[in-house]
């Protein structure tokens, strides 16, 4: 025994130089081509990124520091960050093309460059099992089983019963109209969706528009798992690292709520054993129609998919929503188009039981036509995308990458990232208006830029370049592996904005606060309105409005509190 002690204590040096060695060996060959910060040979680019991100203010998003680094050297389309011992070398990626030959099926990956599994940390929240989380054939199957689920025209036969969770946040904003107070939106906003994603995928009603005392179980461990992520602050380092304890909290939170959703599953499975006929229609429902015995792996999958559904579907419809209460204030022009497009389509009364009243009598037909109310929403996803996408490319699978200049770049062993804030922002697409908010560039032939093929669209007056590639805006990614549930955050939304956008006034206080005069009226120049302070997202596992868009609500003229 002791001889095996020394033998392994006279290992370690060994170990460590090789391990060093190696390091240095990569840091000097394998990736000198690579776009980079100056690295340093044992720490990498470590020291640097710290270094960015002292320069900005602690909540600033992960995408904004690595827009700073791809400034200070040039904006190249790619970007390597040597993150090792602490993380994987990454690849950040900020030209749409690359990102196409990475999200793309191919042969060498059938169903896109694998999830990456440091993506493991989110686990409490969506599940081992989920979508988000396996590869290849046991991905395929699933998604096999949800897609009905998510079909447009599925998705409208459950418009009843998103409309009917829309009067109690109408409700609320009545309130905060009357009494004036500034409030965070995105508690609103979150709430409401909650309550749609779970009508729509569990047939649940998780009552998260009320206070908390009466609100499910549910969506109060729900909500407290969320703030412990919220809690945490953004870092390229693993969260077990620098935060063991809360992570330990957050596995537990998860296991709770397992729990609870396996007896929605179960209770779903056996009625619709008892009578098919008289299942609920909602995407729960739909997936276990063929599901004969309700073995544990296929809870397992059904039950993380359920967490994958309530967390993706509540999470991105919210932050549109507030980025485009935002956007109702800050662009005045485009406000005035969005109301003439619904005083078109619902009439000159924006009373939102007209409005209700519309969609529930022809619903399919409103919402095909609300054409500047989609390109309104695809530009906020455009300047405001939720987040990007975080691939793996294993080991000696010779995947490559090549730029419009013809330069290959191996990312084998890589953590791949591709940024939609920054590959949505591109001058070279976009051209001088980048970082401006104009529906009208999405106007015209568009598709919804989210299929897998390489297609490109016509784009409207605000466009940089004759036409847009649809591959540059993928605020639910592309490929294979898109979001399945865009679809049903473009219908909420656009309910939502014909049910508001004519009523009420969204004025920012605090951080964005547009720019008044004397006389209260907003201050323009070069058509657009004037900000005191810029307002920008933090990242809480999604990018989000950093002060959960504070904002004060009143009615606009001729508008009354619902009854």
């Amino acid at each position: 025994m002791h001889l095996l002690a020394t033998a392994l204590f006279a290992a370690v040096p060994i170990l460590v130089i090789k391990g060093v060695l190696s390091l240095r060996h990569q840091r000097l060959v394998r990736y000198k081509d690579f776009p980079q910060l100056k690295p340093s040979v044992i720490w990498g680019h470590l020291a640097a990124v710290g270094e960015e991100m002292n320069k900005v203010l602690k909540d600033t998003q992960w995408d904004t520091i690595a827009g700073n680094m791809f400034k200070s050297i040039g904006n190249p389309p790619l970007l390597l960050l040597d993150l090792r011992p602490l993380n994987f070398p990454m690849a950040i990626i900020a030209d749409h093309e690359l990102a196409e030959q990475v999200s793309r099926a191919s042969k060498l990956f059938p169903y896109s460059v694998p999830k990456s599994s440091n993506m493991s940390y989110i686990d409490p929240l969506v599940g081992h099992h989920s979508l988000v989380s396996i590869q290849g054939d046991h991905w395929r199957a699933l998604r096999r089983r949800f897609n009905p689920g998510f079909a447009p025209q599925y998705l409208l036969n459950l418009l009843p019963g998103i409309i009917e969770k829309i009067p109690p946040f109408l409700a609320h904003l009545d309130r905060l109209a009357s009494t004036e107070e500034a409030a965070e939106l995105g508690t609103y906003t979150t709430s409401l969706t909650f309550d749609v994603i779970g009508m729509t995928t569990m047939d649940k009603d998780l009552s998260a528009q009320k206070p908390r005392g009466e609100r499910s179980e549910l969506i109060n461990l729900y909500g407290d798992l969320l703030d412990s992520y919220n809690a945490l602050e953004d870092s390229p380092v693993a969260n077990w690292l620098i935060h063991p304890i809360t992570v330990y909290q957050q596995k537990q939170m998860g296991k709770k709520i397992d729990l609870l959703i396996k007896d929605v599953v179960r209770a779903k499975h056996a009625e619709i054993a008892a009578d098919a006929s008289r299942a609920s229609r909602s995407v729960l429902s739909l997936s276990l129609q063929d599901v004969a015995d309700l073995t544990p792996d296929v809870l397992q999958q059904t039950c993380d998919s359920m967490k994958t559904f309530l967390f993706a579907g509540h999470d991105t419809a919210s932050i549109v929503l507030q980025w485009s209460f935002y956007e109702l204030e800050r662009s005045p022009r485009a406000a005035a188009a969005l109301c003439a497009e619904l005083d078109a389509l619902f009439g000159p009364d924006p009373d939102p039981e007209v409005v209700m009243g519309v969609l529930r009598e022809r619903g399919d037909e409103v919402l095909s036509k609300m054409t500047y109310a989609t390109a309104f929403i695809k530009e906020i996803l455009r300047l405001y995308p939720p987040g990007g996408s975080a691939r793996h490319s294993p080991p000696g699978s010779g995947f490559f990458v090549t730029t419009a200049d013809g330069k290959s770049y191996c990312l084998d062993g890589m953590m791949i990232y591709l940024c939609a804030t920054l590959i949505q922002r591109d001058p070279a697409v976009y051209g001088p208006t980048a970082d401006e908010f104009i529906p009208e560039r999405w106007l015209g032939d568009v598709d919804g830029g989210a299929g897998p093929d390489g297609e490109r669209e016509k784009t409207g007056s605000g466009g940089g370049s004759s036409s847009i590639p649809a591959s540059a805006w993928r605020p639910f990614e592309r490929g294979p592996r898109n979001c399945i549930g865009q679809e049903l955050a473009s219908i909420e939304s656009k309910i939502v904005l014909a049910c508001v956008a004519r009523r009420y006034e969204f004025i920012k206080t605090g951080l964005g606060a547009i720019k008044r005069d004397e006389a209260g009226e907003r201050v323009v120049e070069g058509g657009k309105c004037v900000t005191e302070s810029e307002l920008y997202s933090s990242r809480r596992v999604t990018a989000k409005p950093v002060d959960g868009m504070v904002s004060r609500v009143a009615f606009k003229a001729g508008a009354k509190p619902r009854g």
